[in-house]
């Protein structure tokens, strides 16, 4: 490459950027931010009872019980992400607060079963573990509880969106497509409970620092495996 051939690549690596990948890049901040206070707002029962209990882990019943509360804001964020990706508008409170509204009772009411499956199969899990052939089947709870667990998380994205259907009818599919794209789901509990250990130790910090991105990566990754719930006919073609 000549010299005139390597100041040019050069002026065009220095070239400013235009304004609007500018204004995508601080929107997505600003969208990234506000989340993050409007979890914390939302997650307020939530960070109270870890900030007075000193050993959540002992008293995870409590907060089984306490966690149904947060499911509205988590379907909160996951339509601001949607609005972000779709239109690409910076606007928060207005999707959050639609979002929150339209998936806040079936929403609390899918989390809650969630959350009652993954803890009785936890428990057996422990009681199993402690006979002489548990270990045995303890990867079975385990798998079982990941795969409540996807699935769950699955179905709050699809109420964040506008959606008719009941929940009955959202869950077959979510199951059918957490299984196929089992590894994306692998990834999506490994970042769920990365989030999970953040807000245990560190309760404040995690939620204003950690919780919009953690939660866009789960987002993001759990849209792509329900991306055929979007088009029922590929949908019909692929059961």
């Amino acid at each position: 490459m000549s010299a005139q051939g390597r100041v040019t690549g050069v002026r065009r690596l220095l070239r400013p950027a235009a304004q609007t990948t500018y204004e995508k890049v601080f929107g997505t901040v600003y969208v990234g931010l506000m989340t993050n206070v409007l979890l914390a707002v939302a997650f307020a029962p939530l960070l109270a009872a870890l900030a007075i209990v000193r050993d959540p882990i002992a008293s995870w019943p409590f907060f089984v019980a306490l966690s149904p509360l947060c499911a509205p804001a988590l379907t909160g964020a996951f339509a601001c992400f949607a609005a972000l990706g779709d239109g690409g508008t910076a606007v928060v409170l207005r999707p959050f607060w639609a979002g929150y509204r339209r998936g806040a009772g079936r929403a609390a009411l899918v989390w809650a079963g969630g959350a009652a499956a993954v803890s009785v199969l936890g428990l057996d899990a422990v009681v199993v573990a402690r006979t002489g052939w548990g270990p045995a089947l303890v990867p079975f709870f385990g798998t079982a509880a990941a795969l409540v667990a996807a699935v769950t998380v699955a179905v709050l994205v699809l109420l964040a969106e506008p959606r008719d259907e009941p929940v009955r009818a959202l869950l077959r599919p979510c199951v059918y497509l957490v299984a196929r794209r089992w590894h994306l789901a692998a990834l999506n509990i490994v970042v769920l409970g990365l989030a999970g250990y953040v807000v245990l130790t560190k309760p404040v910090i995690g939620v204003l620092l950690l919780g919009a991105p953690l939660l866009y990566l789960v987002w993001a990754t759990t849209r792509y495996i329900v991306a055929p719930v979007h088009t029922p006919e590929r949908m019909s073609t692929s059961m």
